[in-house]
């Protein structure tokens, strides 16, 4: 074995890689999409706002790799399929789906706050959420944060099979962006928010078991990020606003919020030689 294969410009190289990255652009999505194309990789962005896409797509101009605007809604199966045709006519088959598009979902603000008179006793708090969370609104989250990680990747499980051929000795890769709020033991305010990562962390082993027992060369793995810059916190995260909006039973270690860099270089890893695991 050369020691050229163990070189960083081969573990990491993504040359010839079709990627799409569902959220792509912005927040922790377009870290990842950048990532994936500042190391050679031809990006597909997908979301429903394709001006957003456009403008991101647009700004590319780097020697290696592309990124590319996808309008598709992951929330529409129609949708979805309509993007899949479109990849098959175009490659034939792609190698990496990032699985990122989220949002937050319903709140109960005065759960953090011990002065609220929600907080009142056990029957006046139970009320509250009660009143406050619907049905709907949890139903509506789970269709954006939960049920497109089983839609496209199931949509696009052909696609990836066939993109596993092109590399000798490796599998197609999957990444579900969950959350740490799926792990952790407290709301944060957002009951649904976190039962449904949660659900995508589990999804994620259920499809990563399914496929290897079936013989099908698409690895699944799921990336739970902390505190990080997006839509769904701020723009830009000062170190006195890691614990206002990481909530925790104790304060975030590190005192920051994450870079994008170490997202990117996180599903770089997970996508490329290297994290063929």
């Amino acid at each position: 074995m050369s020691v050229s294969s163990f070189r960083s410009s081969h573990l990491y190289d993504l040359t010839g890689r079709v990627a799409v990255v569902t959220g792509g652009g912005t927040g922790i999505g377009l870290m990842i999409a950048r990532g994936l194309a500042a190391n050679g990789a031809l990006v597909y962005i997908a979301g429903r706002r394709l001006d957003v896409l456009t403008k991101v797509a647009d700004t590319w101009s780097h020697e290696t790799g592309k990124i590319l605007p996808l309008q598709m809604d992951v929330t529409k199966r129609e949708s979805i399929q309509v993007g899949k045709r479109m990849l098959q006519e175009k490659h034939g088959r792609i190698h990496i789906l990032v699985n990122n598009a989220g949002q937050v979902g319903p709140t109960s603000d005065f759960l953090g706050d011990a002065s609220a008179p929600e907080r009142k006793d056990a029957e006046t708090l139970g009320q509250a959420l009660f009143d406050n969370e619907s049905p709907e609104a949890w139903g509506e989250l789970y269709s954006i944060n939960t049920f497109p990680i089983f839609h496209v990747t199931t949509a696009f499980l052909g696609l990836l099979d066939k993109g596993a051929q092109d590399v000798e000795e490796s599998t197609s890769s999957v990444i579900n962006i969950t959350s740490m709020s799926g792990v952790i033991k407290v709301a944060q305010n957002h009951f649904a928010y976190n039962s449904a990562k949660a659900a995508a962390s589990h999804l994620t082993k259920l499809l990563s078991t399914e496929f290897a027992l079936k013989g099908i060369p698409v690895r699944v793995n799921a990336i739970a990020p902390g505190v990080y810059a997006s839509e769904m916190t701020m723009d830009d995260i000062a170190e006195e606003d890691v614990d206002k909006i990481g909530k925790g039973v104790h304060p975030v270690p590190a005192r920051r919020a994450g870079t994008a860099q170490e997202m990117a270089g996180t599903a770089v890893y997970l996508a490329s030689l290297a994290g063929v695991i």
